[in-house]
């Protein structure tokens, strides 16, 4: 037997040429028992290669079970009910063996593989210290850092497989210094090189290691599963390298050999020295540990006085009295006690606790905060202030999301304020500390433009033809086989060889991962050290730390995750609701805001809604007419329906006819009624999609959630319709019809694209209604707020306070005397507030600038040199304020300012005597500047503010426009 312990997959960034999973499909193609995934200082690819081992283990007991229950054993048979497709008779799923390749600074590289779990966290502590040290994406390992942790570790040496770093000695003094401290845990690796040395290279090896009394141990060193893959690997190579293809000269691959190899193969390459062989195979019965091993402790929340189960009670019950000061239904009080039971009975309560210390920790700084995911829409949530969202609007069932059958953490995010989160984050770091606590990596892969772009330069094509070609990007990937005909469309030759091959290439590095980022907010948080769990190591932006793994690979392994997201609509509505309690003196929460309002849903039935959350669209203000919402499950449609999946799905004609009453509401069966009456037999929802599968095609629970899983991860995998066999089998047994089945799954497909789940939905119909009351009600405040958020939404400043003004908002220009940095809500003089635009709206301009201009303002500025004396602004700085027309409340107009400003010198001296505070001794004959036109003074507010106030640009022209006839479709004038 042979199992190769040393493969590099694309996970050692644009190194390797195959994926983790590819690898493991050839492993048990080739029938091989195990193989090792060591890619270079990194185990970020090994969760999707154990992944593949589960999935191939399941195909082999289903295609087992089938045959015994049949009595055929074929090659093609198609799987039993979870695993539609055909696929290759796997007669056993390989096992991984974890594994990464060391590569030091002061040493020659090392492939360390764990015997057992506490090899694997001497692994994971070993690289987060070399990637500590150093920046982003780099590791800065040292010897010594393997010889101070590496216990439980077997290691293979590999001489001459690259330049050794100067002053590091050769790889002799490595092995004499690692086999003191690792006696009878050291190897020797030979690798071939295939040049037609390699068995001289072997030899003087082998006497090396006889020397040193190191057993020698055989692998191939493969690149990639297959030798198909031999034109890619030379341009991964090239893209590494920066440089085109052609000029790699012996950074090439000589030929397609360096691949995942049989028995056999490897027997014949080493012949002579077969032992070497055997020992691979050996030395793999001793690597026992799995990634099952990895067993994930939340952090412990209870305290010394009670326990997390008494305490998680205590807040529920306390967050009941301030949720329900009237007192709560007993539909609350028993749903709160049955989502009690079942958290103690799956022990999470620590993971409430740590999702509601994070949130009440927000809230102590005034940090705007809304939970939502699939847990948060819970009474216990809505207790302990996760969520704003009353758990009895809609249907929800609790079981859904944390279920006992299906055994996996819930799933709970929380949006902060987006100008804020960052003290949210600090915050976790600092309670829980660096060692227990890091954001998860998001793997971003080749797609789309940058496959182009960088297979296109590395394969010699000129800019100008990667530019044509990245113009047919979506022509190239979504109607593949007719490429001819879109290079012919932007005047490129078909027929040329070179364009052939970078086409092709670009479809295979497709989906292949580039580097690793940061997760947008995913944390994970262990009561143990979390870098004896997985790596550490630094991201980009300073103060933060980030993991290896994306949410896929953590979830793959039951990892608890919280995720700490940004919102831009919550610090919109805080702002909004510190402007209410600031100038109404009215105090507001998420939850206190007035509900089910007429207001503001006949606001909302006219799609008055520019600026309002998630229905600001154009496709949401042409929707929102049509539905006419009046109540807040309205809204809980509004915000899901309008998405890709309903959309390509079908589904919004046939609800809106069915809303009308155009068309009768029916169902195929009443168990499916029961699935489909809040939406009128219209699948709008993720948790819908489950639901049919399982009530109308039979799908057990593990097969309805393998298909969430791949409606969740459609665009990375593809793989939803690998269920449409089984589907449409299942609704056939049930005696529904073909068409109908069809169109069932056409929906469910449609989710693949973007499919909503209700309680995400919930959660953002509540900041609809939120930001669709302060619009309503207060129009001016809500404007002032959201010029404050910027950027986020769909518009900008200019229709934001046009859109105000039409509202009957008195909108003020940035004024020297009145403004500040923020835009701000002042008296209008006859009761009511006018809007006063802030600094911040001038383009330029730094809030630096802004604080040092409003801090020495006292009583006011008089004169353009009185702001530049006193606020100590630069020169240019005040030129930007002239330009933005500041000074026209202390009688200047913009050219006037602009010629004072202008008249100010850098670093000039101070007169040493002044006549005045203005220091204006010397008389200058006052300039004649010509007045500016209206058209020229809207062109320069748009130039320095982006909006203006003094006309609408299409007034300049009206005066042109004169009434013309109109031709009626299909006649005369």
């Amino acid at each position: 037997m042979f199992i190769e312990l040393n493969i590099t997959s694309n996970f050692s960034f644009l190194t390797g040429a195959s994926h983790p999973e590819e690898y493991m499909s050839r492993a048990a193609a080739l029938g091989m028992e195990a193989i090792a995934i060591a890619d270079e200082n990194s185990v970020a690819g090994i969760v999707r290669a154990h992944a593949r081992a589960r999935e191939i283990a399941r195909q082999v007991r289903e295609r087992q079970a089938w045959d015994a229950a049949h009595g055929q054993i074929g090659p093609a048979l198609p799987l039993p009910p979870g695993g539609v497709r055909q696929v290759p008779a796997f007669s056993a799923a390989p096992r991984l063996i974890p594994a990464a390749r060391l590569v030091f600074t002061d040493a020659c590289a090392i492939t360390v593989l764990p015997e057992s779990r506490a090899g694997w966290g001497a692994l994971c502590r070993i690289l987060s210290t070399g990637k500590l040290r150093a920046e982003k994406g780099a590791c800065n390992l040292q010897l010594a850092d393997l010889l101070e942790r590496g216990c439980a570790l077997q290691l293979i040496l590999w001489p001459e497989a690259q330049a050794v770093p100067p002053g590091a000695g050769g790889w002799v003094q490595t092995a004499e210094r690692l086999t003191r401290r690792f006696a009878g845990k050291m190897h020797l690796g030979l690798a071939p090189r295939y040049d037609g040395r390699d068995p001289e290279r072997f030899t003087r090896l082998t006497a090396a290691a006889d020397r040193l009394g190191l057993p020698t141990l055989a692998s191939a060193a493969p690149l990639m599963h297959h030798g198909s893959r031999r034109k890619l690997a030379d341009v991964i190579t090239a893209i590494r390298l920066r440089r085109r293809v052609d000029d790699l000269g012996r950074d090439a691959l000589p030929n397609s050999e360096a691949r995942l190899r049989s028995e056999v193969e490897m027997r014949h390459l080493f012949k002579g020295f077969e032992e070497a062989v055997d020992r691979a195979y050996a030395l793999s019965q001793r690597l026992n540990f799995s990634l099952d091993e990895l067993r994930y402790e939340y952090p412990s929340e209870g305290t010394e006085e009670e326990t997390a189960t008494e305490r998680l009670r205590r807040l529920a019950y306390e967050g009941l009295k301030w949720r329900y000061p009237g007192g709560a239904s007993d539909k609350v009080h028993g749903l709160l006690e049955h989502e009690l039971a079942l958290i103690a009975k799956l022990r999470y309560e620590p993971y409430f606790l740590t999702v509601r210390d994070i949130v009440a920790f927000a809230r102590s700084r005034d940090i705007l905060c809304q939970g939502r995911g699939s847990a948060a829409n819970s009474v216990v949530c809505y207790c302990l202030g996760v969520t704003s969202v009353s758990p009895e609007i809609g249907t929800m069932v609790f079981e859904r999301f944390v279920s006992e059958a299906r055994d996996e953490p819930p799933d709970i995010d929380v949006d902060f304020e987006h100008e804020r989160r960052e003290e949210v984050i600090q915050h976790i770091y600092e309670r829980y500390g660096r060692h227990r606590a890091g954001l998860c990596a998001t793997v971003v892969h080749y797609r789309g433009k940058r496959a182009i772009r960088e297979v296109g330069r590395a394969m010699g094509l000129t800019e100008d033809t990667i530019s044509a070609l990245s113009s047919q990007l979506w022509g190239f990937f979504s109607t593949k086989g007719i490429e001819a005909e879109r290079m012919a469309e932007i005047g490129l030759d078909a027929g040329d060889i070179r364009l052939q091959q970078t086409l092709s290439l670009v479809h295979e590095i497709d989906g292949f991962p580039r580097h690793l980022s940061q997760h947008v907010g995913g944390f994970v948080i262990t009561e143990g050290r979390l870098d004896a769990l997985v790596p550490i190591e630094n991201a980009t932006m300073e103060g933060r730390t980030v993991i290896c793994w994306d949410k896929d690979d953590i979830e793959a392994l039951g990892i608890l995750k919280v995720d700490v997201l940004s919102l831009g609509m919550l610090t919109c509505i805080r702002k909004a609701f510190d402007l209410l309690q600031m100038h109404h003196r009215v105090s507001h929460t998420l939850a206190s805001l007035p509900p089910e309002d007429p207001a503001v849903y006949d606001m909302l039935c006219e799609a008055d809604s520019i600026g309002v959350f998630q229905v600001e669209s154009r496709a949401q203000m042409n929707f929102l007419p049509r539905m006419r919402p009046r109540c807040f499950y309205d809204l809980v449609i509004e915000v899901a329906i309008i998405r890709p999946g309903p959309i390509q799905g079908d589904m919004v004609h046939p609800f809106i006819r069915r809303r009308n009453g155009e068309e009768e509401v029916s169902f195929p069966s009443d168990e499916l009624g029961a699935v489909l009456g809040k939406t009128l037999g219209v699948p709008l929802f993720q948790e819908q999609a489950m639901q049919i599968a399982i009530v109308g095609a039979g799908f057990t629970p593990d097969q309805a959630d393998r298909l969430r899983r791949s409606l969740a991860t459609f665009k990375k995998h593809g793989n939803v319709s690998e269920f449409r066999t089984l589907f449409l089998r299942g609704m056939a047994q049930k005696g529904y019809d073909r068409d109908f089945a069809e169109r069932c799954f056409s929906q469910i497909e449609g989710f693949g694209s973007y499919g909503f789940p209700e309680s995400h939905a919930a959660s953002f119909a509540l900041l609809v209604y939120a930001s669709s009351w302060l619009k309503c009600h207060h129009p001016g405040i809500f404007a002032c707020a959201l010029l404050n958020s910027q950027p986020m939404g769909f518009y900008a400043p200019a229709q934001i306070v046009r859109d105000a003004r039409e509202h009957g908002v008195k909108v003020r220009p940035v004024c020297i005397n009145a403004s500040f940095w923020d835009n701000t809500m002042e008296p209008d003089g006859q009761g009511g507030l006018a809007l006063r635009l802030g600094f911040r709206q001038i383009k330029g301009l730094s809030e630096e600038d802004a604080s040092w201009l409003t801090a020495a303002r006292g009583n006011g500025y008089r004169s353009v040199r009185d702001v530049w004396r006193r606020a100590g602004l630069a020169p240019a700085m005040v030129a930007r304020l002239a330009e933005a027309d500041v000074f026209a409340g202390i009688g200047l107009n913009r050219r006037e300012a602009l010629w004072e400003a202008k008249a100010l010198v850098p670093g000039a001296p101070l007169p040493l005597f002044a006549g005045d505070i203005d220091g204006e001794a010397i008389d200058e004959p006052a300039a004649l500047l010509p007045q500016m036109s209206l058209g020229e003074e809207v062109v320069e507010d748009y130039v320095a503010l982006r909006l203006t106030l003094k006309a609408h640009p299409l007034a300049l022209l009206r005066h042109r426009l004169t009434p013309n006839p109109v031709r009626a479709s299909g006649g005369d004038i």
